[in-house]
């Protein structure tokens, strides 16, 4: 069964700064392991749109959310990856998160919401500890708005605290990283193939 993925990447860094992204070299490491199960991804750099504050899924006028919105509901699988900043989630993961709130009020005929039965996983990037803070942040949000997160599904790296050298610096990929990651897409392709061939039940009518 072939799937659809979509990866968030929300490094604060613009496709125009040139700038290298550990998010973005952390995220292609997990696309180039789902493409192994037959999963196409898209990637989409957050810095790169126009997402405005809210918790709606269109604040109007200029709002680039909806696009994004779109693409996320076509996946099967959703890729959140965010550097860690102050020992958090980056500014612009957590308002695409805040935008997702409004799949609460979004349901089908079902009473489902339009979230369910799609995987989420993480990949976190950073100089600082936090990376299992950070992954428990998303994980909730996650949840909260209607994804199911499989076993195992984050794939992080951390360098020494406020050390110069970062993930896109490496000159090879960590083992336990690399095992990180082949679990990871092991794990979210098998749970999204259930999942697309067998939604979660409805209210009863």
């Amino acid at each position: 069964m072939s799937l659809k993925a979509l990866a968030l990447n929300a490094t604060l860094k613009t496709a125009e700064s040139q700038e290298q992204s550990s998010t973005e070299r952390m995220t292609a490491l997990i696309d180039d392991e789902l493409a192994k199960y037959d999963v196409t991804t898209e990637v989409l750099r957050l810095a790169d749109f126009n997402i405005k504050p809210g918790v709606t899924s269109d604040e109007g006028e200029g709002d680039d959310w909806p696009g994004i919105r779109e693409k996320i509901l076509a996946a099967d699988i959703l890729l959140v990856g965010t550097p860690i900043w102050m020992g958090q989630p980056s500014s612009v993961c957590k308002r695409a998160l805040e935008r997702m709130d409004a799949f609460l009020s979004e349901t089908d005929a079902e009473g489902r919401m339009v979230s369910y039965g799609k995987v989420a996983a993480v990949a976190v990037v950073g100089n600082e500890d936090g990376a299992h803070h950070v992954s428990a942040e998303l994980y909730q949000a996650l949840n909260d708005v209607g994804f199911t997160v499989p076993a195992n599904a984050v794939a992080y790296w951390v360098g020494e605290a406020m050390g110069s050298t970062n993930f896109a610096d490496l000159k090879q990929v960590p083992e336990n990283v690399t095992t990180m990651i082949e679990t990871l897409a092991r794990n979210v392709t098998h749970l999204a193939a259930l999942l697309k061939a067998k939604q979660y039940p409805g209210e009863e009518s």
